[in-house]
């Protein structure tokens, strides 16, 4: 059967729904569903949020460039998400006062009204294992651990008192990701999508890399849509393989088949909508369409084949691997090309010290050695092509790490490790207008909680979106009847950090 003759047997049944009684039923529950979305501030048939883009904003297209509140630092970001969350201790708060109490009886103070992943009973305290120094001119404390970053000390905005309510894993990612700790809430990748569309017709607006073998515990939840049109979802792309699942064309199809197919799924799409007006259509049409240009763009950029030499040496890049360091060339290449948000995770950061595997000793340094050399070639990359003024580049984890041994059912562990801390950890941002060699919040003597600057995960949110051009508080979604945002009603812009 022909495409048009397809397209028209649609038609053809759309009509013969359209009967006198049938127009009547409908009429009547129009206006029920007119009066219902007034009070409940449905979001089918119109734009769903609260800025000001309509410039712009094609109806038709979800992922057409949007104008946001106000004159963006930055039109892209690129976040290093090291998932397991690496120990402050051993990377940026150096802490002196905690090396002489090493091996000493935690004092019951820091225990009392304490929870734990898992610690029971006393453990010892652990002095840091890393040595540190002051570097550049803003004298930054950074460890050994880190020699290549030690050098861009002074390009980046330290965040020494970061701060969570959660101390497991998954909670916690989501909780950075999706500015909550439960399944269902759209990620940052997809608020930042929905909020500026793609500059890139070609490529996704919001794309995920992982490295390090195992997905993020969160899953693919840390980079859905929630209850955001699925459009607005994180693609994720491979860097060894088809660099998206199912990319090409099955056996028996060319090209041109492809074409005329999708075409004919996106006329009775468009007929549907026309009837229903469900904006989940319109995303459906769209990423039909993304898909098929997604063929053709995808393979050239998502290659690193032919970036020249001088650059793999300086990421350590290796050709057919999987790793965080072609992940940051690929980010680089990404946002180069207009994408908007880039995610990375690199998993394996969880040092609690049950052997060599997860210890501070072997398996951290080795985890520093592959994150450190690439980390700081793609701040020098972006930075000699003109790029990083305008990518904001965050790093971090889900928390961070305690100042005590960790042990399990009162007994310490063998290899030196370290339980999950919410209370403290570091994070830091670099370009986009972020304000280079400065260091904002400060821990207590032992790197346990923070004492001043402290700042909250919707805080960090709330600063990304406030350099994307957006006011964090007027970035809604109209759902269940209220609008949501991603910090939802939390959340300061960290002002002190802002260049």
């Amino acid at each position: 059967m022909s495409i048009d003759k397809l397209v028209k047997e649609a038609q053809m049944v759309s009509l013969t729904h359209q009967t006198r009684r049938l127009f009547l039923k409908d009429l009547t529950l129009g206006l029920g569903g007119l009066a219902l979305g007034s009070l409940m501030g449905t979001a089918c048939g119109r734009k769903p949020n609260a800025i000001n883009q309509d410039i712009l904003f094609d109806p038709m297209n979800p992922l057409s460039p949007r104008i946001p509140h106000y004159v963006a630092k930055a039109k892209s970001v690129i976040y290093i998400h090291l998932a397991g969350a690496p120990s402050q201790l051993e990377l940026f708060d150096y802490k002196p006062e905690l090396a002489k109490l090493d091996k000493k009886t935690c004092p019951p103070s820091l225990l009392e009204g304490k929870q734990f992943a898992f610690i029971r009973g006393v453990p010892t305290m652990l002095g840091p294992q890393a040595n540190f120094k002051q570097r550049g001119e803003s004298g930054a404390w950074v460890s050994d651990h880190l020699p290549h970053f030690a050098n861009l000390a002074d390009e980046v905005s330290f965040l020494k008192a970061v701060y969570t309510d959660q101390f497991n894993h998954a909670p916690a990612q989501l909780m950075m990701h999706t500015g909550s700790a439960r399944f269902g809430r759209p990620s940052m990748g997809s608020w930042i999508t929905y909020g500026l569309g793609s500059e890139n017709s070609d490529l996704p607006g919001f794309v995920v890399l992982n490295s390090g073998g195992v997905d993020p515990d969160g899953g693919k939840h840390l980079w859905g849509s929630g209850f955001l049109p699925s459009v607005y979802q994180g693609v994720q792309c491979r860097s060894k393989g088809d660099p998206v699942l199912f990319l090409s064309d099955p056996k028996g199809i060319n090209r041109n088949l492809r074409k005329a197919s999708i075409k004919a799924i996106n006329n009775i799409n468009h007929i549907a909508h026309e009837e229903f007006q469900d904006p989940e259509i319109l995303s459906r049409i769209a990423q039909y369409e993304m898909a098929f240009r997604m063929q053709v763009s995808v393979p050239d950029v998502m290659s690193i084949d032919k970036e020249p030499e001088y650059i793999h040496q300086m990421y350590g890049t290796k050709l057919g691997e999987t790793s965080l360091a072609n992940n940051l060339l690929l980010a680089r290449k990404l946002v180069e090309k207009g994408v908007r948000y880039v995610q990375l995770y690199d998993w394996g950061w969880d040092s609690h010290g049950t052997s060599h595997n997860d210890d501070l000793e072997v398996s951290f340094v080795n985890k520093c050695r592959s994150m450190d050399k690439p980390v700081s070639a793609l701040l020098l990359d972006l930075k000699q092509r003109g790029l990083l003024d305008e990518t904001l580049v965050v790093w971090g984890g889900e928390f961070g790490r305690t100042p005590m041994q960790e042990n399990r059912n009162g007994v310490p562990l063998k290899f030196a490790g370290r339980d999950h801390n919410p209370d403290a950890f570091t994070m830091w941002m670099a370009g986009g207008g972020i304000k280079k060699g400065y260091s904002h919040g400060q821990t207590d003597e032992i790197g346990y909680t923070g004492v001043e600057g402290r700042t909250s995960i919707f805080d960090i949110q709330a600063t990304i979106l406030n350099q994307l051009g957006f006011d964090h508080e007027q970035l809604t979604y109209q759902f269940q009847g209220r609008p949501f945002r991603l910090t939802d009603v939390h959340g300061e812009v960290i002002k002190e950090i802002i260049a």
